[in-house]
């Protein structure tokens, strides 16, 4: 089976208006995931009802020191990220350069819940 392509930026907008099932989501989820451009594939994920996926997408952005994607992931999960989660983003984010993320995470770090 070939693996699903990328969509065009306006292939994009229109299947994200589209019902898809779960399957197709996940599947243009992956490819988004393949080429490393998580914040295209989190909308698929949560069209695709996935919060394994999901909860996968923040160890991802943590790692990252992806402070955007982290309060994103979050937000499409519903919850939260705590303290910690937050402070280990901002780490990662330093070690990484990401000094605009880390004080973004050190910041939420601060004022998060435990």
């Amino acid at each position: 089976m070939a693996r699903p392509s990328i969509p065009s930026p306006l292939d994009r907008r229109h299947l994200l208006e589209q019902d898809l099932d779960a399957r197709r989501a996940s599947q243009i989820a992956e490819a988004y995931l393949a080429e490393g451009r998580k914040n295209e594939a989190l909308d698929f994920l949560v069209k695709a009802g996935d919060p394994e996926a999901l909860k996968r997408l923040v160890g991802d952005a943590v790692d990252d020191g992806d402070a955007f994607l982290l309060q994103s992931v979050y937000r499409a999960l519903g919850e939260e990220p705590d303290r910690a989660t937050w402070a280990r983003c901002a780490d990662a984010a330093e070690a990484k350069g990401k000094h605009r993320y880390a004080t973004t995470a050190r910041r939420n770090a601060a004022r998060g819940e435990d």
